[in-house]
């Protein structure tokens, strides 16, 4: 035989007769397998679960009748533990689930209610009585949001009423999970272990941990639960980062889901409405990383998503609307970056920071909120950039930036058709540069100006010029403001600028449709300079500039009739 026709010559290339031969031996392994696998009935043939399992073998089903079982369980691997029945709806999940109960309540009992195991599935059973279920102080922190709650609880060890502990791979489906001591469902990491469980499909309340608990580095895939009425969050995180997908969290004491502790989930496609804090909760340090998108978070009576405590999420294309505070808010220092999602309706602002907080914020749309459509509370320091973002229609201001702050805007589309409130406010003690934004409306001013503005290449547009009444200023320069204008067009303001008292530099804008005088300086404290601007009018007395009880350089300012390219 030639030397290139052996086995060893070419170890991927067998011999036909070799090759039939290892196909026929997996075929008989695999179906010795099956005919092995066994169906153990409870209570026809054994009188208790345990009993079952433990006479169960790896690929055997324990199918278990309608009825209430007052036993904790510890499965083994490979053994599917089932309810009896079909998958018709009930109540809260499926029937069979909840007509065929493990109640954990009884004088010798130890450990989780069911322990699971490698490669073993727990499909549709309500697991309730295990631990002590509080109600009088579940009631009490719910009317409190959870702000008096400990936190040392968050991730601490317990007693679960599904706990996944340090196994590779198993399945927790259809089950009920209630009135447990601590976590509904509790899945915790082991060092140098993945630890990957599927949860799909339950649903966890009235639970005094969480309703899931993802710990201790675990990576779970959290799919399509319903967890509401939790102490804690609907689904919480301690140091963990699995899959969370298209669940439903409503109505918990805290979040709807909860990310701490250096946790970095990916949260995708889920529901969380109702809760007492937010929708989406994240804290806990700048190693806390989760990847939020795709949400919807709504009617909860903090934000819809947010995050503090140095917390550094990316928080894109979810919808953040009806929530009693922000629709996103951050706040001590965290540094989310917030990209394309839609805020609406929300009781106070569409997106707000607070207390020192580094925001990234592009491509977001926020509309029709009661306040502003991009807050800024006053603080000591914190810095935003806004790229790109639309702001439309909210009902007082479209971007608010109080003192403390230092933000850049560029490129963003700011306006409101009606009302007087301004556009843009700059309040004392706050800085901020504008280059590129379209700014439009017809209030008081296109931006009102308390602090320190550069306002560089934007676009105002007036949509009601107002000749007399309320102000009707592009820019409106307070007091002791300091503005800094270049390059803008400004069409359709009864002045370009109005300046009291304040400092002010103004050259290479363009200026149409004003009333009289395009830039008006009254008492300035200086020094000031008004240069190459040039106003469009028809009307030979109007001017370009009027100084009243100021100086300033003012040189190369032209009225034209009509602009020159």
């Amino acid at each position: 035989m030639h030397p290139a026709s052996t086995p060893s010559a070419h170890p991927f290339l067998l011999p036909v007769s070799l090759t039939a031969s290892v196909f026929f031996g997996l075929f008989t392994l695999l179906a010795q397998s099956l005919l092995c696998a066994a169906e153990l009935q409870v209570p026809a043939e054994n009188k208790t679960i345990q009993s079952a399992i433990d006479a169960a073998e790896p690929g055997d089903t324990i199918l278990v009748a309608q009825g209430t079982y007052h036993e904790r369980l510890q499965l083994k691997s490979g053994v599917t533990l089932k309810s009896a029945g079909d998958d018709a709806r009930g109540k809260l999940g499926l029937k069979r689930a909840e007509r065929t109960i493990i109640d954990g309540d009884f004088k010798a009992a130890e450990g989780s209610g069911v322990a699971m195991a490698e490669n073993s599935t727990l499909d549709g059973f309500t697991v309730t009585g295990v631990g002590n279920y509080d109600d009088a102080l579940w009631e009490e922190h719910h009317k409190t949001q959870g702000e008096h709650q400990s936190h040392t609880n968050i991730g601490a060890p317990g007693t679960a009423g599904i706990a996944v502990i340090g196994i590779s791979s198993c399945m927790v489906t259809n089950n009920i999970v209630h009135h447990i001591g601590y976590t509904g469902i509790a899945i915790m990491g082991e060092p140098g272990k993945t630890v990957t469980p599927h949860i799909y499909r339950n649903v966890t309340y009235r639970n005094m941990g969480g309703g899931i608990g993802s710990m201790k580095q675990s990576t779970a895939i959290i799919e399509e639960n319903i967890c509401f009425e939790n102490f804690y969050a609907g689904i919480g995180h301690d140091n963990a980062s699995p899959l969370v997908i298209s669940n439903l969290c409503y109505a918990n004491v805290r979040a709807g889901i909860g990310i701490s502790e250096h946790s970095k989930p990916i949260v995708r496609n889920n529901k969380c409405y109702q809760n007492r804090r937010a929708g989406i909760g994240i804290r806990t340090g700048a190693e806390t990383r989760p990847l939020v998108e795709n949400n919807d978070c709504y009617e909860n009576d903090m934000a819809g998503i947010g995050s503090r405590e140095e917390a550094s999420p990316t928080i894109r294309n979810n919808r953040c609307y009806k929530n009693k505070l922000a629709g996103i808010g951050s706040r001590t220092h965290a540094t989310p970056t917030i990209i394309n999602n839609e805020c609406y309706e929300n009781f106070m602002t569409g997106i707000g920071q607070q207390s020192g907080a580094q925001t990234i914020l592009i491509g977001n749309h926020c509309h029709h909120n009661q306040l502003s459509g991009i807050g800024f509370a006053t603080c000591e320091s914190g810095t935003s950039t806004l790229i790109g973002n639309r702001v439309i229609e909210n009902k007082l201001v479209a971007v608010g930036i109080n003192a403390g702050w230092t933000v850049q805007l560029s490129k963003n589309e700011l306006s409101r058709k009606a009302g007087l409130p301004p556009i843009v406010m700059v309040a004392k003690g706050a800085t901020a540069t504008f280059t590129e934004n379209t700014i439009t409306g017809g209030g008081v001013a296109g931006i009102r100006v308390a602090g320190k503005v550069n306002i560089d290449n934007n676009q105002f547009v007036g949509t009601s010029l107002r000749k007399v009444g309320p102000p009707n200023f592009a820019v409106w320069a307070l007091p002791n403001s300091d503005i800094t204008m270049t390059a803008n067009k400004i069409d359709s303001w009864r002045h370009a600028l109005l300046a009291t008292e304040a400092r002010v530099s103004a050259m290479n804008n363009q200026v149409s449709n004003f009333y009289k005088t395009a830039f008006m300086i009254q008492k300035s404290t200086g020094p000031n300079e008004v240069s190459n601007n040039q106003a469009v009018s028809q009307n030979p007395t109007d001017q370009v500039v009027i100084l009243t009880e100021s100086s300033a350089i003012t040189k190369n300012n032209t009225v034209v009739p009509e602009l020159v390219p």
